[in-house]
């Protein structure tokens, strides 16, 4: 008969990829996860796992195994939520981009802590957070998703806005129109797989309401939106940015807008959630906590 303990091992060996890791997550010794191992595998006669020399991987048996494992111990985690009446011990981990996280997701969670400090959570902040083999509870996303295995709940709309420093356009005059840009020293950033060159616009006027293509060469690029936004500032260049990043910085000064009765490909910002797992009542409400934060007014949006 499986275990819930075994149910731990084996989630706690897929998330961490090796046996030592997941013996250092579940606080005993290497042999002992390997005779556990050797135990359940014998007991459900399949091999679950093959080791190699860069760690191992899950057979189709054993990724039947994690899959099951997950949903089981999630939906264990909810009854102890359910049965204690509302009170949200138990973990809880968020995984978000860099910036965002730091500026808008770590207030909620310092919040959600205060709130239920029964909660063991934890915040991981990553350029791209959100992949289809990520561990998390609840992963905070900007952009679009095609990914059926999870749930995506809308926290905010997130327009991207083409921006540049006051000094810049002094030095190099203010571009009319998008298709401009190619004469112009571009910014980019690199995220989500994007193809960060091809900038989408359409004019809001326009009857046909087209998305129109437009290829930029970038003169500089980064992999972090706060480099990039920086880089604007200091009249390096034109950045195709996030709303939520530049709308502050517009409102300063430091940046204008550019092409304001143009429409720019947004990426509204998103709250996943695993559709393989049963739904924690604390993980249903962070997510609650977190649209808080956003509606009905983003505190970024600029009257």
């Amino acid at each position: 008969m499986i275990s819930l303990d075994d149910l731990r091992f084996v989630a706690a060996l897929s998330r961490t990829g090796s046996l030592s890791a997941a013996a250092r997550a579940l606080d005993v010794t290497p042999p002992a996860l390997s005779m556990r191992l050797k135990r359940l595998e014998a007991s459900l006669e399949a091999n679950l796992v093959v080791r190699n020399s860069r760690g191992l991987r899950f057979t189709p048996e054993g990724e039947q195994l994690v899959e099951e494992a997950r949903s089981i111990l999630s939906r264990v985690e909810g009854l102890a939520d359910s049965l204690r009446g509302g009170a949200f011990a138990g973990s809880l981990r968020v995984v978000a981009p860099f910036g965002f996280g730091r500026v808008h997701v770590a207030p909620v969670m310092a919040a959600f802590a205060r709130e239920y400090p029964q909660v063991r959570a934890t915040l991981d902040l990553a350029e791209a957070p959100w992949n289809g083999s990520v561990e998390a509870d609840v992963v905070v996303h900007i952009g679009a998703i095609r990914d059926s295995s999870w749930i995506a709940h809308l926290l905010a709309r997130n327009a991207r806005w083409v921006c540049a420093s006051p000094a810049y356009l002094k030095r190099c005059g203010t571009p009319m129109h998008p298709r401009d840009l190619q004469q112009h020293a571009c910014l980019s950033v690199r995220e989500n797989e994007e193809d960060v060159t091809l900038w989408r616009y359409k004019d809001r006027n326009a009857s046909s309401r087209r998305w129109e293509p437009l290829r930029i060469s970038p003169t500089l690029t980064s992999n972090n939106g706060e480099v990039v936004r920086a880089w604007a500032a200091a009249g390096l260049g034109i950045a195709l940015r996030s709303e939520w990043d530049v709308a502050p910085s517009v409102k300063r000064g430091e940046l204008r807008r550019l092409f304001p009765t143009y429409e720019f490909e947004g990426a509204d910002i998103l709250a996943l959630v695993p559709a393989r797992r049963g739904v924690s009542a604390r993980v249903s409400h962070f997510v609650e906590c977190l649209k808080a934060r956003f509606q009905p007014k983003t505190p970024w949006r600029i009257p």
